[in-house]
């Protein structure tokens, strides 16, 4: 069924007035939320504040737990690391002859590596020291821009 002229003119215009209403409708959500926002939360910067530095004490605390069970996991692993160049070499030596190529081969190793095992170490327990004082430093940065 063919609408004639003026059903058609009619149609246009309906469709017209819906989307103009609607337009106008979300242009009326948009200013009030414009000027009847709630501005509390910048009238109250001193709550904002001291939960910031509630926080940021507890990241601290955080960073400085974690630094602590990460350096334990760094010794502890220098302790097996070494403990296995020195079973190695023990078993070298039961194997060989005393003062053997091999023998003198095997303890220079297990030396070798029981200093480079202490040299990480020390190197990853700086790095996450560095980590942990970063983390501190950014904390006490950012309760200092809030005026603790």
């Amino acid at each position: 069924m063919q609408l004639n002229y003026l059903m058609k003119r009619l149609s246009t215009a309906g469709r017209w007035m819906a989307t103009s209403l609607l337009c106008l409708s979300a242009i009326a959500f948009m200013w009030q939320g414009a000027f009847f926002s709630n501005t509390s939360a910048m009238a109250a910067p001193a709550l904002n504040s001291i939960a910031a530095a509630d926080l940021g004490d507890k990241i601290q605390g955080k960073a400085s737990e974690d630094a602590g069970r990460a350096k334990n996991f760094i010794r502890d692993t220098e302790d097996k690391v070494k403990q296995t160049a020195k079973k190695n070499a023990a078993k070298v030596d039961r194997a060989t002859d005393n003062g053997s190529v091999a023998e003198r081969k095997a303890k220079k190793d297990a030396a070798t590596i029981e200093k480079r095992a202490e040299e990480d170490s020390a190197r990853t327990q700086k790095a996450v020291d560095n980590t942990k004082n970063a983390v501190e430093r950014t904390v006490d940065s950012i309760k200092d821009a809030f005026g603790k």
